[in-house]
């Protein structure tokens, strides 16, 4: 028996990277799933983003280890969308007790369109988690069991990084508003039971941060790249390092931790 066996765990960005990695994750630990991506290109976004057969694959996954998924398209900047697949998850299996609020774009160069990028990142990577928090935490209230909610920020929320690109500096913008709301609703929620926690991964080998576009970046300005260098002596993380710390977070050993920024970094914020 895994040790968050019988809960249910709402997951935005869950087709790939990050998010796949913490479904199938959680699901080992007995957890089923209700999990949404956008699925779609966002024009402002240079690299390719999630298909349809990405969340497919998803769910084959989490369904290999014998737990019940529910996917559907769904765009955190849609907050009626996410009412409706939270709606729809909980008919299915019954209740929500962790949210992972993980779905996010990272167009951190180009002036193609400055103002555009600008809003689409800070639209998905920061009015999107506003989103997912306020689509899941009355069902969270209603149940009166307390849960556990965890947004994904990342060292750029706790250090000035990301370049000078409209999107780079609207990524770390968001990144740092997301601990903002964290906070809030930490104190709002504790009332309930309700943890709330941010986690600070450094880069992490997914699709969002392994593609041509970011490699261009990186090339053209070697002082982003120097700058973004870990402390131990490990490139990337892998995503199973992440999920393995949000396991921790909204398990009961976790349970008196609440209203933290916890760094998954390789010592990245320590420098």
């Amino acid at each position: 028996m895994g040790k968050l066996e019988g809960k249910v765990a709402f997951i935005t960005g869950a087709a790939r990277g990050q998010g796949r990695s913490h479904a199938v994750r959680l699901a080992q630990e007995g957890v089923d799933v209700i999990a949404v991506d956008v699925c779609e290109q966002i024009a402002t976004v240079p690299y390719p983003m999630a298909t349809p057969e990405d969340l497919e694959e998803t769910v084959r996954q989490v369904e290999a280890l014998d737990r019940r998924i529910v996917a559907s398209r769904a765009d955190v900047r849609d907050a009626a969308a996410l009412e409706r697949a939270v709606a729809d998850g909980v008919a299915q299996l019954g209740r929500l007790d962790i949210v992972l609020a993980n779905a996010g774009i990272a167009p951190m160069g180009g002036e193609q369109n400055a103002a555009q990028e600008f809003a689409d990142v800070v639209d998905v990577n920061l009015t999107g988690v506003w989103n997912t928090v306020r689509a899941a935490t009355p069902v969270m209230i209603d149940q009166g069991d307390g849960g556990a909610i965890v947004i994904t920020s990342s060292t750029a929320g706790l250090k000035g990084i990301g370049g000078d690109s409209p999107g780079g500096q609207g990524y770390t913008a968001a990144k740092h508003g997301v601990v903002g709301l964290m906070r809030t609703f930490a104190n709002t929620l504790a009332q309930h039971r309700i943890r709330v926690n941010t986690v600070h991964p450094t880069g992490v080998n997914t699709p969002m941060v392994v593609n041509d576009f970011m490699q261009k970046w990186l090339e053209e300005d070697p002082t982003i790249a120097g700058a973004m260098s870990n402390l131990l002596p490990v490139e990337m993380l892998e995503a199973v390092d992440i999920s393995n710390a949000i396991v921790w977070l909204v398990s009961d050993d976790a349970r008196y931790v609440t209203g933290v920024t916890l760094p998954v970094d390789a010592g990245f914020t320590a420098k």
